[in-house]
């Protein structure tokens, strides 16, 4: 009897296997898409402090940055520590 329920269930695992990878690597790219913006909000900074950039083109360039953040985190702005609404 085990046998033929292994049999039965291998779909499903190899199912289950499947997504948990996709689910994996979706989760590793929007980790890399955040240290990306990260990354260029620090240089943002970094041009600023040096007076590279002018403080409407931070603002700018910032706003657009944050946007972007917001988004790959699932969040809106104005949203409380990414409390999504609920």
């Amino acid at each position: 009897m085990l046998l033929i329920d292994d049999l039965l269930m291998s779909p499903v695992r190899g199912l289950m296997f499947v997504l948990r990878e996709v689910a994996k690597s979706a989760e590793a790219e929007q980790e890399a898409e955040e240290r990306t913006v990260m990354a260029q909000l620090s240089a943002l900074h970094r041009a600023l402090d040096n007076g590279e950039i002018t403080e409407d083109a931070f603002d700018a360039q910032e706003s657009r940055l944050l946007a972007r953040l917001d988004h790959i985190r699932g969040t809106e702005p104005g949203d409380d520590a990414g409390s999504n609404g609920t």
